[in-house]
């Protein structure tokens, strides 16, 4: 959006006239919209509210000191230098272009008043406890004005003006902020459905909801199929860590593999167990209906993160309702402090007094 910004330009008057229209001629180059004592001349109780109010309403505020004073105030200092303290308390960005050598300047260009000259030094000194840069010639202050104001909007940006046919209209922006509300009420729906299950899902086997899981093994040279029973609460809780980033399909068929032989070894009597080989492993047919399941339920989904084109592999991820799932099932819960007991380091026997 094109911005004009509105720059207040306070000095003595008279005797800074051409330094005046230097400085007015780089803020119109600028775009800038200049504002200052041209506006009223007259320096009086009166003019001090208007005076505010333009400052007020200004984004940037600048200040040309060279050798006068200026014209005294109800408060005993210059107007300029109540300009110059009125910007500094509404907290606008300020800057001071002091004459370099006030003391060369012309005796009609300077204050003969031994106490004006020394409320000036003052304000010289008040000036340049914030930005301050300085001048020499009429021309020199106008290029100097443009580029100091120039880095100052970069690095401080004010409000500024827009053309008013470039604003939206009333009707324009109460149906943004109606759009906005809509927006933050999807979004907290979003995060509500984090830890709720999809639509349509009560009616399937989940929790705490037996299944049986097929599964075969060798004893010796001899084959073995069976089944054991499980619960989907059990079956996800086991292999859900795996996808917390995400896992391949062979190393999930691996952990059910694990599970089945974890639930069913306490069955199969002690001679058994020693001579089982490694082809412990579940149904191709059952793995899949875990892993159809699983997805049904909105706990799981494939993982759409970016491959290699040699990367055959397939792989499954946590949904954000699996997350919340999982930390319900897996997360250790602090215990009650009437469940908690003290029990002795292995090792180290008790001492008495």
């Amino acid at each position: 959006m094109d911005k004009r910004y509105q720059v207040f330009v306070s000095s003595t008057y008279e005797d800074l006239l051409e330094a005046r229209q230097e400085v007015m001629q780089a803020l119109l180059e600028l775009d800038c919209i200049p504002a200052g004592m041209e506006l009223f001349p007259a320096a009086d109780e009166d003019q001090w509210t208007l005076i505010k109010r333009v400052i007020e309403d200004c984004d940037y505020y600048i200040v040309i000191v060279a050798g006068r004073y200026g014209s005294i105030g109800p408060d005993g200092n210059s107007f300029t230098q109540m300009e110059y303290e009125y910007a500094i308390h509404l907290g606008k960005p300020v800057m001071a272009f002091l004459h370099k050598e006030p003391g060369r300047l012309s005796a009609e260009r300077t204050d003969r008043d031994a106490k004006a000259s020394r409320k000036l030094k003052d304000f010289r000194a008040l000036t340049q406890r914030k930005m301050v840069n300085y001048w020499t010639s009429s021309h020199d202050l106008g290029s100097v004005v443009s580029r100091s104001l120039i880095k100052l909007i970069t690095t401080r940006p004010a409000v500024g003006w827009v053309k008013a046919d470039v604003l939206a209209s009333k009707d324009a922006t109460e149906e943004i902020l109606s759009l906005r509300k809509k927006v933050e009420s999807l979004e907290q729906d979003l995060l509500d459905a984090r830890n709720l299950a999809p639509q349509g899902t009560e009616n399937l086997a989940q929790g705490d909801d037996p299944t049986l899981l097929a599964f075969s093994f060798r004893v010796g040279s001899t084959p073995y199929n069976t089944r054991v029973p499980a619960c989907w609460n059990h079956i996800f809780a086991h292999i859900s860590p795996l996808m917390i980033d995400e896992a391949t399909d062979v190393e999930l068929r691996n952990a059910l593999n694990g599970l089945v032989y974890e639930l069913s070894i306490r069955a199969i009597n002690a001679k058994i167990k020693e001579e089982l080989c490694d082809n412990f492993e579940m149904a191709d047919k059952d793995y899949k209906v875990v892993m159809v399941q699983l997805i049904a339920l909105g706990l799981i989904k494939k993982s759409d993160r970016p491959r290699s084109v040699n990367d055959t592999n397939s792989y499954l991820t946590l949904t954000p309702y699996g997350h919340s799932v999982m930390t319900q099932l897996i997360a250790v819960r602090r215990p009650s402090a009437s469940n908690l007991t003290l029990q002795p380091t292995p090792g180290i026997a008790a001492s008495s007094s």
